[in-house]
């Protein structure tokens, strides 16, 4: 199947209507020439409202930690978003609630065969280290830690919400070493 039919089948789906309280709202980007992926977390209530992912305070982080504009971040022929869950899951007692456990199963292997061109993941906050980094580091901050092992392809990166900005502070090498590292291999991959 042609990537661009699958995304719009990802933006269709309505495989967890029932347990959504805002409703669905996929929200996904790329294209066969993206050089980049980015899976996150979930979109947050700001995206889902705008329909544009990574539209908040994060988002704007995570753009400065890449070391990228808003237009070039969402340039899908530079940058694939791929959330763990595609919608807003609603929020709980202490933020939002965590992704459904039904996209990633259901969509991301398909997905991640049809970015083809990607040449960096970039592994965004504690879901995405489950599905994807657990079987080689024992944390989330000891893979961000590992970034030297998985760079040039892959790089984990805390969640750039502003309630992780405590791990922030008690891990200055992050935004000392890894981000500034990060922001060469994405303008590498940019030109």
């Amino acid at each position: 199947m042609r990537l661009q039919q699958l995304i719009k089948e990802v933006k269709a789906c309505d495989e967890c209507a029932s347990a959504l309280p805002h409703g669905c709202r996929p929200l996904i980007q790329g294209s066969t020439s993206s050089r980049m992926l980015i899976i996150g977390q979930a979109p947050g209530a700001a995206a889902h409202a705008s329909g544009i992912p990574w539209d908040d305070r994060s988002g704007a982080r995570l753009r400065a930690w890449l070391g990228i504009t808003s237009d070039e971040f969402y340039d899908a022929q530079w940058v694939a978003l791929m959330p763990m869950g595609f919608c807003f899951p609603g929020t709980g007692k202490s933020g939002d609630m965590k992704p459904r456990r039904e996209c990633a199963p259901l969509w991301h292997d398909r997905l991640l065969h049809g970015f083809q061109g990607v040449d960096l993941t970039i592994l965004v906050g504690r879901y995405a280290f489950d599905r994807y980094l657990s079987e080689e580091f024992a944390s989330l901050t000891d893979a961000v830690g590992g970034w030297g092992q998985l760079l040039p392809s892959r790089v984990a990166l805390p969640h750039p919400s502003p309630r992780n900005n405590r791990w922030l502070g008690k891990h200055p090498w992050f935004e000392n070493e890894v981000v500034p590292t990060l922001r060469r291999r994405v303008r590498g991959l940019m030109g």
